[in-house]
């Protein structure tokens, strides 16, 4: 098969599409480089000994999204592209919603010219809102509570309309956790740019001096240590997910969402103590009040996953600390 994947060299997309290679997909990636570097893509045919395809293009440009679906025929489309930092939504919705929603209608667009009918998209936790109850299953109520949420939640929408209309058209919207960690060699990993929104490399700019202290938000919370309990899960496990996907998405009509995660909850402090104990680092950081809009508690039913992809995450918190410091290390 040979499979488009938009936004192919940033951090989830990247390790995606080394699984693919290795599991004898042909493989073309395009992506604008805004949060991410061409050189991943180098650092992909290191891995896997063979190169993707690449273009440099962004979703919302129909001449360059006509040149790279006109450059080969796609069996199915793995969509990761789009802006994610949920601070960064809340102070320029329009501009999410245009790259997000405008260029999701573009690739949709494009699909239907070119005849590809298999779409798996990246979705996220973030449907769910504050969920009022755990484990969160697929038909949990959802809500959303910044733009770039609700960004997924309207694209969700959107597919499951073409999903409903055509019915040619067969898409999984995967909703996944917390990813962390990288790819077992190092030699790619999560490297934002600017100010990182996500707990690790938080973590990892506090061990590095970057930032003063880590900020743990809430330390009273009904939970096991008072902190936040959160879903972590390897990027690695995630990224087979997808691999898990593609096989159901060509040969299953209609639309289905399904969460990704390990179904384990882990506490704030209880990835710092792992952190600290795998790395033998020490973890500078302060307890400070509540952060408005945090939900105690949200993790995965991971059911439906291993009863429709025969998926389940393999690998624990301590590969996912140790590999995301050792890619720290190895790239700057």
């Amino acid at each position: 098969m040979h499979i488009l994947v938009s936004g192919g060299t940033g951090f989830i997309g990247s390790h995606t599409v080394v699984e693919l290679l290795n599991n004898g997909c042909d493989v073309t990636v395009f992506d604008n480089l805004s949060n991410s570097k061409a050189t991943v893509i180098d650092k992909i045919e290191k891995l896997t000994g063979k190169r993707p395809a690449f273009f440099k293009c962004d979703m919302n440009n129909k001449a360059g999204m006509n040149r790279v679906f006109s450059s080969a025929h796609f069996d199915a489309v793995i969509h990761f592209a789009g802006y994610k930092a949920v601070g960064e939504s809340v102070e320029k919705p329009l501009m999410y919603y245009e790259n997000n929603i405008c260029g999701t209608l573009v690739l949709l667009d494009m699909m239907k010219k070119y005849g590809v009918e298999n779409l798996i998209f990246s979705s996220s936790a973030t449907v769910y809102g504050i969920p009022e109850k755990c484990p969160v299953t697929e038909s949990s109520p959802l809500s959303t509570l910044n733009p770039y949420g609700r960004t997924k939640l309207m694209i969700e929408d959107i597919l499951r309309d073409v999903a409903s209309a055509d019915k040619t058209f067969s898409t999984v919207l995967l909703r996944y956790f917390n990813p962390v960690g990288c790819h077992p060699s190092g030699l790619i990993s999560e490297d934002p740019n600017g100010i990182p929104n996500n707990l690790m490399p938080r973590i990892i700019q506090a061990v590095r001096g970057q930032i003063p202290e880590l900020t743990v938000f809430g330390d009273d919370y009904d939970t096991r240590d008072g902190t936040c309990i959160r879903d972590y899960i390897h990027v690695v496990d995630l990224a087979k997910g997808h691999v898990a996907a593609l096989d159901y998405v060509t040969s299953h009509k209609g639309s289905v969402a399904i969460n990704l995660g390990t179904g384990n909850g882990c506490t704030v402090l209880e990835l710092l103590k792992s952190f600290e104990r795998v790395n033998n680092l020490k973890v500078p950081y302060s307890i400070a009040g509540r952060r408005e809009g945090d939900s105690p508690a949200v993790y995965a039913d991971t059911s439906l996953a291993k009863e429709l992809l025969g998926w389940t995450a393999g690998l624990g918190l301590d590969d996912m600390c140790r590999d995301a410091w050792k890619g720290a290390c190895m790239n700057g």
